[in-house]
């Protein structure tokens, strides 16, 4: 799930028949195929992370992106060339993925090449 701070976004194409339905009015229009499914929704409130999550039934686990000030375990990314310090107000941060060498930190911290080591530390912590 892949927060968007900012409202108006947009995934569909204008023209197609789904970005039609919207316009026209639709408060839900949803795309099937095959393969996939895409639904777009619009809200009147925003919605938080609990709700989002409720409509996932039939998965394991649930990763995002953003949605940093939640009460959910988060992994933070930190970048040397962001040039910026780690979020204070991050709560429930259980392990860090970096390049900067030497973070102080009780907590595991795993490189960005360290693909394995951070699925597994994943699945140790939330699937196990």
């Amino acid at each position: 799930v892949k927060h968007h701070a900012h409202p108006g976004f947009d995934i569909d194409k204008p023209g197609k028949d789904t970005w039609r339905h919207a316009q026209a009015g639709s408060d839900h229009v949803v795309i099937a195929a095959p393969d996939k499914i895409a639904s777009i929704r619009k809200l009147p409130d925003r919605i938080d992370l609990d709700k989002i999550a409720a409509n996932f039934t039939d998965v394991d686990l649930i990763l995002t992106e953003g949605f940093s000030r939640t009460q959910f375990p988060k992994i933070e990314i930190l970048r040397s060339d962001w040039n910026v310090e780690p979020l204070d107000q991050i709560v429930n941060r259980v392990a860090w993925v970096t390049d900067c060498p030497g973070l102080a930190t009780d907590l595991p911290v795993f490189s960005f090449e360290d693909i394995q080591g951070l699925a597994d530390f994943i699945i140790r912590t939330f699937l196990e």
